[in-house]
């Protein structure tokens, strides 16, 4: 290998091994090792920064907006609210629900498709006695299988058609990798359907178990009348950083304070709900100025100033590392942690002592406007309420969807590209006022948009320094003795091992090179292998992280780690053999 290649491969295992540990941003390590790169010469400028250029990262962008428009609207709300009903066994509700979330996710962001779906499901679920736990998973693979059918499935098809594109290739059809894609959907969803009630264990979710245990996590006090505490702050009356407890809300009959701040002042019949363990009530029964009310059941404060959420910590989310207090996280959100759930159990630590990790839910009581505040941030990958109300489609939902149909039509019909229909359907929403410029800009998913564009820099980099040669010459060496078919193998499993680690566009950003020239040295046909490496790097089964779908319903399905592999094995090896068998044959070289 050269000079350049040597280090180019040393840049893309020092950015590999930063985004594994998690310890920065994935945004600001890519881009890191994109300038790296720069500064040492192995790429030019024009190379370095020709993602921010490329039409990918700009049509990912219009298409969040587009996507946000239909989630604010509640467009979809009426199909979906149709999919479970109330009868049938398991089964039937499992492919009521795979149908059209594999639809809908080919045509639109997967992301708010899940988080509609999960307090609904969740909520007909209680009502079934139905464990969760059978029915969020396949959701979230059913979201992943329908975004391989359509050039706008996922923001990865995109990524991978705009590197084709750069390096000299014709871009992805609309409806191309449905070739491959929509076999994989339609035997993904036949095996989810028939193993999910098998494979996934009954677990309790999040809620399901701060509500069974509700008398250990919440305990009522009342303030005695001209006692000790009437008059005095929270403060003075020493009820901030009680060993095991700490004090959610201070309920007065009119209204309702919550989350409750060092200098609250209490009073005479205030009813302060203290939440943590049980084993500390006697601590404050020997209060003076509190007396004991009867426990009572977390969920059961109906006051309409104050709501229950769920909520999922994702990989971008700034609290990730940081303890509630140091985070200071009631006066950031306005909102108190009652419950953390971790890997299918709850945290038994004091709470605001435990550090947060992806995958977290947390349960918290706030107002009734946390929701609309913080929906749309990196802070929290899901927000659902307790009380699993769906959303109601308002009187402008079918714009978005006119758009959206328009877009994919004249794209789908080569009349208007991809990146122009977008972008024009983005400003209409914004020009109708069915979306203000705020929540279209706070709807783009912007570190998203800078990986993407900064992948690009390495991509060219692992081009131009002979390094793809390098490694595709050493797997055709190796598996070439399989034939073209043990090539293509190689190159499906290490995009798919690397999905799992990274984020899936820049696993098929570093992949797309290797694959291209890896096919040069056999009878493969790039442009097969480059679409062959798209689905491979949509196909993040097995583990809640690889894909954020995934880490969404983790804790509100009360899974544990190993979980995935139950399910997403199957659906992993069906991916892995239609792409061998069938790409060699769509594509001829």
């Amino acid at each position: 290998m050269t000079a350049d290649a040597w280090i180019t491969l040393a840049v893309i295992v020092g950015v590999l091994v930063l985004l594994i540990i998690d310890k920065a941003s994935p945004a600001i390590i890519v881009l890191g090792g994109t300038v790296g790169l720069l500064i040492v010469g192995v790429i030019d400028p024009e190379q370095a920064f020709s993602g921010f250029s490329n039409p990918a990262p700009i049509t990912v962008a219009a298409l969040f907006v587009l996507a946000a428009g239909v989630e604010k609207t509640g467009a979809l709300a009426p199909l979906m609210q149709r999919t479970l009903g109330e009868r049938g066994y398991l089964r039937r509700p499992l492919l009521r629900l795979t149908v059209p979330t594999v639809a809908a996710s080919a045509f639109l962001n997967n992301t708010p498709i899940v988080a509609m779906l999960v307090p609904q499901v969740t909520a007909w679920a209680d009502r079934r006695g139905v464990s969760v736990s059978k029915l969020l998973m396949p959701i979230s693979f059913a979201a992943l299988l329908g975004g391989v059918i359509t050039l706008i499935g996922t923001s990865t098809n995109l990524v991978v058609s705009g590197q084709m594109h750069a390096s000299g290739l014709e871009p992805i059809g609309f409806f191309e990798i449905a070739l491959l894609g929509l076999p994989i959907a339609l035997l993904g969803s036949v095996i989810m359907i028939a193993l999910a009630p098998r494979v996934l264990p009954a677990r309790r979710s999040a809620r399901e178990e701060m509500e069974e245990e509700g008398r250990r996590f919440n305990v009522e006090m009342l303030v005695d009348h001209n006692g000790p505490v009437d008059g005095q702050s929270v403060e003075q009356a020493k009820l901030r950083n009680l060993r095991g407890l700490f004090l959610a809300s201070v309920d007065r009959g009119d209204s309702v304070v919550a989350p409750v701040r060092p200098d609250t002042v209490l009073r005479g019949g205030d009813r302060l709900h203290f939440v943590g363990q049980a084993d500390q009530v006697v601590d404050l029964q020997s209060r003076r100025g509190l007396s004991s009310a009867e426990l009572t059941h977390v969920k059961e404060l109906a006051n309409p100033s104050v709501r229950y959420f769920e909520t999922v910590i994702g990989s971008r989310s700034p609290i990730v590392g940081n303890t509630l207090r140091e985070f200071d996280f009631r006066s950031r959100y306005q909102a108190a942690v009652v419950a953390i759930e971790r890997d299918g159990h709850l945290v038994e630590d004091q709470l605001g002592r435990v550090p947060i990790r992806v995958g977290d839910t947390l349960m918290l009581v706030s107002d009734p406007g946390f929701r609309n505040r913080w929906y749309n941030r990196a802070d929290f990958l899901l927000i659902a309420e307790f009380d699993g109300r769906p959303p109601q489609a308002t009187l402008n939902a079918w714009i978005p969807i006119a758009l959206l149909a328009a877009v994919v039509l004249l794209a789908a019909l080569d009349l208007v590209p991809i990146l122009q229909g977008a972008l024009a359907a983005s400003f209409v929403l914004v020009a109708l006022r069915v979306l203000t410029a705020a929540e279209a800009a706070r709807s783009i998913d912007v570190e998203v948009i800078v990986v993407i564009a900064a992948a690009f820099g390495i991509a060219a980099a692992t081009e131009s320094s002979g390094l793809a040669q390098f490694v595709a010459d050493s797997v055709v060496h190796a598996l070439g003795g399989w034939g073209e078919r043990g090539v293509l193998l190689g190159i499906v499993l290490a995009t798919m091992i690397l999905t799992e680690l990274i984020t899936n566009n820049a696993a098929a950003l570093l992949m797309v090179p290797i694959g291209v020239a890896a096919a040069s040295a056999t009878t493969l046909d790039p442009r097969g292998v480059a679409i062959a490496v798209a689905v491979a790097a949509s196909m993040s089964f097995l583990t809640p992280i690889g894909y954020q779908t995934n880490t969404m319903v983790y804790g509100p399905g009360g899974y544990r780690f190993t979980d995935y592999v139950r399910l997403g094995a199957p659906l992993t090896l069906l991916a892995i053999t239609v792409i061998v068998l069938l790409v060699p044959v769509l594509w001829a070289g």
